[in-house]
């Protein structure tokens, strides 16, 4: 039997990322031949559209680039997303990278330039609160090497 193991959706080619497009990853997409894939995308389940406007995080609210407060639509899919990893039993998650959500370690610094600061999304810092283990993208061989 695999591990299970949550993956940002748009990793895995879904067309859920805020632009209407993904960020299709195959070095994620073939953690399918190890592990069992629990696709999440955080953002839909917290009821925002796709495509969306860009979201950050500033001042520990998230906002779209409209300045909407948009933090209950994050907060509602961080909780779904554990609600899923712990009916899973998933050990990890594959987040992607910088996002308001997704991300762990560095996301965008709210002023929608580009630059990023330290800080973990809502959904990562939810489930990491929860002991899941997150990775992002750039270290499936750390989480190959964890868990194979």
């Amino acid at each position: 039997m695999k591990t299970k193991i949550l993956v940002s959706a748009c990793l895995l080619g879904e067309n859920c990322k805020y632009s209407g497009g993904n960020n299709k990853n195959d070095e994620v997409i073939a953690l399918a031949d190890s592990f069992e894939l629990i696709p999440v995308c955080p953002e839909c389940f917290g009821g925002l559209t796709i495509p969306r406007l860009p979201s950050e995080i500033k001042g520990g609210r998230v906002y779209a680039k409209d300045g909407e407060d948009v933090t209950d639509a994050f907060m509602s899919g961080a909780e779904q997303t554990l609600y899923i990893a712990k009916e899973t039993n998933a050990p990890c998650a594959v987040l992607k990278e910088n996002s308001p959500s997704c991300g762990f370690g560095k996301i965008y610094d709210g002023t929608f330039s580009g630059n990023k600061i330290d800080g973990n999304g809502i959904t990562a810092q939810l489930l990491f609160n929860n002991e899941i283990q997150i990775f992002g993208e750039s270290q499936i061989k750390k989480l190959r090497y964890l868990y194979e």
